[in-house]
């Protein structure tokens, strides 16, 4: 079965009610791909209306989980109701910004150390560690210190920017390596 297929895109996208698309039309006018309850607020008159809303985007197919805190809004263009983000973004987005960084093989492949294309990303954090998985994206999380944290660098991709472990680094990490 194709993704084009329409019984596959029926299934996975369902129609919209006018609050919805009212939401996503303004989340998609101001390109707000990374929203939280506070962009949508002013749609909705009460607390238990907004965690609804936010509930039947999510069943619906138009609306993914970040973090608690944080929602990704699948557009309209995605027809079948799959959409990709970089992974650098969706890990910049899933800390929001503070407290992490990239490293290890995906860190290596950014500045062009190696050849090796990662299955997962590894990111580096002082808030939890484990395996994570979002929007098709792998992710390895590691704990960390603060202070390595600090030493990271910015970088921006698609306008957007992220946290990443510096060239120099990256390059004794891959040197520390057991080959």
């Amino acid at each position: 079965m194709s993704i084009f297929d329409d019984k596959m895109s029926s299934e996975r996208l369902r129609p919209l009610s006018q609050r919805e698309v009212r939401i996503v039309a303004d989340l998609e006018f101001r390109e707000k791909w990374f929203f939280s309850r506070d962009d949508i607020r002013k749609y909705v008159d009460s607390e238990s209306k907004l965690r609804y809303t936010i509930h039947r985007l999510k069943t619906k197919g138009r609306v993914m989980s970040i973090n608690k805190n944080k929602y990704y809004l699948i557009p309209i263009k995605a027809r079948s109701g799959g959409w990709s983000e970089h992974p650098f973004v969706l890990a910049d987005e899933m800390f929001n910004g503070d407290g992490y960084y990239i490293g290890g093989w995906a860190a290596a492949n950014y500045w062009r150390l190696t050849e090796q294309v990662p299955m997962k990303t590894q990111v580096y954090t002082n808030k939890r560690n484990g395996a994570v998985k979002l929007l098709g994206s792998a992710f390895l999380l590691h704990k960390t210190t603060k202070r390595r944290i600090e030493n990271a660098v910015v970088e921006r991709m698609h306008d957007h920017p992220f946290r990443i472990l510096s060239k120099e680094d990256t390059r004794a990490w891959l040197e520390s390596r057991d080959w």
